[in-house]
């Protein structure tokens, strides 16, 4: 138990998992401090939720070693199941039972003391606004309040240490974030938030990150050192009129470039010397150009830098 007592949270080493041939994770080690918000980021398919599982004991780890809340992942699975708070993808919410039923079945499964159950559900309802709804059949709720919903569900018992796999997948932006707002909240208090995402732009709202890409942990740090340190070039921004067009007309010459919507990320040595050449190329294509300007490099940026290499 010393890592929970030294403000450690979770920590693994040598962490792997395999399904026949395929490893969907490979020999990854990570550490997540007490109180910490940390992202877990990567596309779909990289080994999150797996990941996620074998911390979570549901999933037996083919190798490697772990604790989560001082906890052994491998010998104290039901343990560390009583302990945490896990939400995931799909919601962990049955659908044709009301919002109270819900509840009710959550605080039953976390084994919230009888005292405490009925002010826990009325904080439920609260948080993720639903006070008038709690009769209502569950699938009829809109799904920012049925995300809510989930992640109260999962808290009921007021776990220390929280999991949340993919919670704003498919989620509109305001939801996703007044949901992190919400995990800001119990960050404040204290709780660790072990959070995995495919959107590069919630990075940002975390206070550590890994990145992994096919089962591998490619990079680790905070947002910012993670720019510093793997982005020593220039990031221009490209807004065109034919941002599908001008990607193809760049990649011919060689250029580093990516599709976000309709703008363009192109990655060079020097912006200063290089801008003019692009407007040119873009031009002689009977391309315009409307902006082209050099910007701060999103973990986007990073993430496709890291991946080119690894």
């Amino acid at each position: 138990m010393t890592d929970n007592k030294n403000g450690i949270a979770v920590k693994v080493q040598g962490l792997t998992r395999t399904f026949g041939n395929f490893i969907a994770v490979d020999n990854i080690s990570l550490e997540v401090r007490k109180g910490q918000i940390f992202g877990f980021l990567g596309p779909n398919g990289a080994g999150k939720s797996t990941t996620i599982r074998m911390l979570c004991g549901l999933l037996m780890p083919t190798s490697g070693t772990g604790t989560v809340g001082g906890n052994d992942i491998t010998t104290q699975s039901e343990s560390i199941k009583q302990n945490i708070g896990y939400m995931s993808q799909k919601f962990s919410l049955y659908d044709d039972i009301t919002v109270i039923e819900n509840i009710n079945f959550f605080s039953g499964v976390y084994n919230v003391p009888e005292e405490k159950k009925a002010a826990r559900k009325e904080w439920v309802l609260s948080m993720a606004g639903i006070s008038d709804r709690k009769d209502a059949i569950t699938k009829t709720l809109p799904t920012g309040f049925k995300q809510r919903l989930a992640l109260g569900c999962a808290i009921l018992h007021e776990p220390q240490i929280l999991f949340l796999d993919e919670p704003t997948s498919g989620v509109d932006p305001i939801s996703r974030r007044n949901f992190w707002n919400l995990i800001y909240d119990m960050s404040a208090v204290g709780t660790t938030v072990f959070v995995t995402t495919h959107y590069m732009d919630e990075a940002d709202y975390c206070d550590r990150l890994a990145l992994i890409y096919r089962g591998k942990i490619i990079a680790e740090g905070t947002p910012d050192e993670l720019k510093q340190k793997y982005m020593t070039k220039d990031v221009l921004e490209i807004e065109a009129d034919r941002p599908v067009e001008a990607l193809d007309v760049l990649s011919t010459h060689g250029f580093d470039a990516a599709i976000f919507g309709n703008i363009l990320h192109v990655i060079v040595s020097s912006s200063t010397h290089t801008g003019p050449m692009i407007r040119e190329i873009l031009e002689q294509s009977d391309i315009i150009p409307r902006r082209i300007e050099r910007i701060v490099p999103s973990l986007e940026d990073v993430f496709v830098t890291l991946i080119e290499v690894s």
